[in-house]
């Protein structure tokens, strides 16, 4: 790989002319952030359940 001018974590692959990141501390952090995103879906998601089971219980309260 021949290093690009200018950038201390780009290469251009000889054979394809494909420039290929090589940081991977940048990589690992954007791999964090999505299991944070992914993290925080899945908590939305059980919170949303949550609050639409205690609507059905409070209704059902209600209709008694």
């Amino acid at each position: 790989m021949i290093k690009v001018e200018g950038y201390t974590n780009l290469y251009r692959d000889e054979n394809s002319g494909a420039i290929i990141n090589c940081d991977s501390t940048a990589y690992n952090q954007y791999l964090n952030s999505i299991s944070k995103q992914e993290l925080k879906k899945k908590e939305l998601e059980e919170k949303k359940n949550d609050i639409h089971e205690i609507k059905t219980l409070l209704k059902e309260l209600l209709n008694k």
